[in-house]
């Protein structure tokens, strides 16, 4: 699961990041909502969580925008402690009236602080779970591969290919621009960390796995490299990378 995470308090998004890659789960971090929204456009992640109160344009409007622009991905605010109502209002009222005041602006769930990181993490498998059963039957096709987008499930023709979930991110970059080369750089990002420090080789090394493993299911030489600059998924029929419905 890839996750991005918008906050610009550094201690709680370091917390938040920290904890969620501990989980076994790809996290990133945007320090404001207009970096997320462009870090959103490349499609790789499952699921946003913002925090309530963010300088500039705040949670609950960057929530706003993300919907307006046609992301449906879930999206969970990480809410201030007491909400944010009038001074009038109790504690407990000014958090239940943001609450609402997001829902209705189209996030998915709503944690206030303090959060057990726990609770958290159980949140989000349900969101994303359930997301992902309601998406329509999409599938990337090339040739005789395809990936069906929902499930994250790679197949050439009828045969499924048993792929490790980086793996499958790795392919579905590589899919995505079939017949052009993907540099080493691009694949990092579509299954790692924006920050991570990869060791020596870690993406030829990947490829070679992705390639025998693309290999045991079909004799066709699936992925190249291109010395110097990246990888090149290279189709073996029609097909130009384009999700089409089942």
């Amino acid at each position: 699961m890839r996750i991005l995470v918008i906050d610009d308090d550094p201690r709680a998004a370091a917390y938040l990041v920290r904890a969620l890659r501990e989980a076994n789960r790809v996290a990133d971090l945007a320090p404001d909502v207009g970096t997320g929204l462009a870090m959103l456009a490349d499609e790789v992640y499952d699921a946003v969580v913002v925090a309530r109160r963010l300088s500039g344009t705040d949670g609950l409007a960057g929530v706003t925008l993300l919907r307006g622009r046609g992301f449906s991905l879930p999206v969970i605010i990480v809410g201030a402690e007491g909400g944010a109502g009038s001074a009038a209002d109790t504690p407990r009222a000014n958090e239940v009236t943001d609450k609402v005041r997001c829902l209705r602006a189209g996030c998915d769930d709503y944690l206030s602080h303090p959060y057990a990181f726990v609770e958290l993490d159980a949140r989000l498998d349900g969101l994303v779970a359930r997301h992902r059963d309601r998406l329509p039957g999409e599938r990337l096709r090339v040739g005789s591969l395809s990936l069906d987008l929902a499930r994250r499930e790679a197949f050439i023709g009828e045969r499924r290919v048993a792929l490790t979930p980086r793996e499958y991110l790795l392919l579905q970059r590589l899919a995505r621009h079939a017949g052009e080369v993907v540099t080493r750089e691009a694949l990092l990002e579509a299954a790692w960390a924006f920050d991570f420090e990869p060791p020596d080789h870690l993406i030829d090394r990947q490829m070679a796995r992705l390639r025998q493993k693309l290999g045991d299911v079909s004799s066709h030489e699936w992925i190249e490299g291109v010395r110097g600059v990246g990888h090149r998924l290279r189709p073996d029929g029609t097909g130009s990378g384009q999700a089409l419905p089942d």
